[in-house]
């Protein structure tokens, strides 16, 4: 964590930069480990969304489904991402018939989206920093969005998750940041 003051023009500034060093792990098509952690990651995405819809618009409005993603992605790489980005809406479907076939597509092209942008983001800054989950969290949703309005035709049905969706969006931001900051040694 660094705090900087500026003084200048007599004016007091504070910036806040949380950031950690994060030792990566990027693991291939070949490698095991990819498949028992996209398996730990899965069963995450599959956990957290059951328990978030037991709210009232739970899922929509805390987004789950995508958080384990972005941890996956963020720590163990674009393949480890990829699979569970895609299986955890495929299975979660066959489980319990959520999310909708409706819904199915874009939650697969946003999940694509933001593992490609969490293992691109990793591998480039190599640290934890709240900024850079913040730029994949902005890139998945507008990239999203644009996808979204592009299948539907509903500009409503694309501003969704930022409508409802933003305290998801914040669980994403904050809770991914922590999640990450706590594994970054493993």
């Amino acid at each position: 964590m660094l705090l900087l003051i500026n003084l200048s023009d007599q004016s007091y500034k504070i910036l806040l930069i949380m950031e950690s060093t994060l030792k990566l792990h990027t693991l291939k098509v070949i490698d095991i480990k990819a498949y028992a952690f996209a398996t730990i990651f899965v069963a995450g995405n599959i956990v957290l969304p059951q328990l978030c819809h037991l709210l009232p618009l739970g899922g929509q409005m805390l987004l789950p489904i995508y958080f384990f993603t972005l941890i996956a992605a963020y720590k163990y790489g674009f393949f480890t991402g990829l699979l569970t980005a895609v299986a955890s809406p495929l299975i979660n479907y066959v489980l319990f018939g959520m999310p909708t076939v409706e819904v199915l597509p874009i939650l697969l092209i946003k999940s694509t989206l933001l593992a490609t942008a969490a293992a691109y983001m990793a591998q480039r800054t190599k640290e934890i920093r709240l900024q850079s989950i913040l730029l994949v969290i902005l890139f998945y949703q507008g990239v999203g969005m644009i996808a979204e309005f592009a299948l539907t035709n509903s500009f409503a049905a694309a501003l969704q998750d930022i409508r409802i969706g933003f305290p998801g969006i914040l669980f994403q931001l904050v809770g991914g940041f922590f999640c990450l900051k706590a594994i970054a040694k493993w």
